[in-house]
């Protein structure tokens, strides 16, 4: 039976672009969803008129809604520690600083993936280091295995794309080689592997929580660790140091440095109410991306990316991949012509794809940083990543919307089998 889903008050705006198909192509169900839920829960905090999440207790009348949120991803999750921040960039960033990744340290990453990842390695003080990823997306074991140095301290492992890495070779190769496992799962909120929630096997992890994403707080991050040490550096690092002891905001210890992270209760109050809704969401999206893999895998040419662990897929993405690069571009042109929209090309993708890259790996920065006078196992300019080139270059992924009818699925499989059929030579993969 087709599921159906409330989806409450709707802003004009939103619901118009909705229909005639301006929305960025990356929007995930959480921008879809804005009713009366996340209306009441900005409005308990503007009855209050306390915005700051810490401190101010009689005023705010027990009303914390950083609090909620973070509990709300707890549940979610099943972490046992969950601090919510200012956006998914800052939660990778206190969770390279929670798990002791700073200055000189090489840190293992993928060359596909929002840019953020591998920025917040550069701005922790440490080295990025690019490994290839397989069909899963992801970083892959032998890929980690083949870059590892003496100095390589930590693997930054992104969730692509609403799936989940390999994680048990991956954790084996993390093992063998004694190196801290840091995980960004900013697109794979909601997804698990083998019963735990992606973000949960290293020693930290967070989610993204911005406009994009399966759940969406405007914008903000989460982040997550089951190891109360990790947790209390992140809690202190986000907020310039402070240690959260007491009653006097001025008079709190401080014991480590620290930076301006903190999420607004206005931002959280949004996030709350999301991330109760990602159960339905995920449910629904599963039940689209399904019908549409149903109708697309006997399409000569069509395949997609590996999941790991079906039953833990998020399903924010149809991840299709075609036989070639040529062939990919070849349908991304007849997408054009027959009025497809909702993808992503990555291979051309600006922020996503290190091709695209050319101040990353010139080091164009604004003022000198650690990576500037560290030595580099790398020449970030002459990398040789063929398995990542191929299988991005192979890669179309179309976000799934929780609204959508069995009809509209339908209809967009079609098109999608006609741009393929006219594009790529089916004699050759019938």
């Amino acid at each position: 039976m087709w599921a159906a889903i409330d989806l409450g008050i709707i802003p004009v705006r939103i619901h118009y672009l909705f229909i005639f198909g301006a929305l960025n192509t990356e929007c995930m169900p959480g921008s879809e969803l804005f009713g009366k839920e996340e209306k009441k829960e900005i409005d308990d905090v503007l009855e209050t008129g306390i915005l700051f999440r810490y401190n101010h207790e009689a005023q705010r009348k027990n009303i914390w809604k950083a609090r909620d949120f973070e509990n709300e991803v707890k549940k979610m999750t099943g972490a046992k520690y969950a601090h919510a921040v200012s956006s998914g960039s800052t939660a990778v960033s206190c969770a390279l600083a929670a798990a002791g990744i700073g200055a000189g340290d090489e840190v293992i990453v993928p060359p596909f993936t929002y840019i953020a990842s591998v920025e917040a390695v550069i701005f922790s003080g440490g080295i990025p280091v690019f490994a290839e990823i397989d069909e899963t997306l992801c970083l892959s074991a032998e890929g980690i295995k083949k870059v590892i140095t003496p100095r390589t301290k930590a693997v930054m492992l992104v969730h692509m794309c609403g799936q989940m890495a390999s994680m048990d070779s991956i954790l084996k190769v993390v093992k063998e080689y004694n190196l801290v496992l840091i995980e960004d799962a900013g697109q794979a909120f909601g997804s698990s592997y083998q019963g735990t929630s992606v973000g949960l096997f290293g020693k930290t992890g967070c989610y993204s929580f911005d406009f994009f994403k399966i759940a969406t707080a405007g914008e903000g991050g989460v982040f997550v660790t089951n190891d109360e040490q990790c947790y209390t550096l992140a809690d202190s690092f986000s907020d310039h140091g402070h240690d959260h002891l007491g009653a006097n905001r001025g008079m709190e210890q401080h014991p480590v440095l620290g930076f301006n992270f903190r999420i607004s209760e206005l931002h959280a109050a949004v996030g709350a109410a999301q991330t109760r809704k990602v159960p339905q969401i995920r449910s629904i999206n599963r039940q689209h991306k399904q019908l549409l893999m149903d109708r697309l895998k006997n399409v000569p040419g069509v395949s997609f990316a590996d999941i790991p662990d079906s039953s833990g897929d998020s399903a924010t993405f149809l991840n299709m991949l075609l036989p070639d690069t040529e062939s990919a571009g070849k349908v991304v042109e007849e997408f054009a012509k027959q009025g497809v929209t909702g993808f992503n090309y990555w291979y051309t993708n600006m922020y996503h794809f290190i091709n695209q890259w050319g101040h990353l790996k010139s080091l164009k920065a604004a003022a000198p940083l650690p990576v500037h006078h560290y030595p580099k196992p790398q020449d970030y300019n002459k990398l040789h990543l063929p398995k990542s080139q191929e299988v991005v270059g192979r890669l179309i992924s179309f976000g799934i919307r929780c609204t959508w009818t069995e009809s509209e699925v339908s209809a967009l499989a079609d098109k999608i089998k006609t741009s393929v059929k006219k594009s790529v030579d089916v004699k050759a993969y019938a």
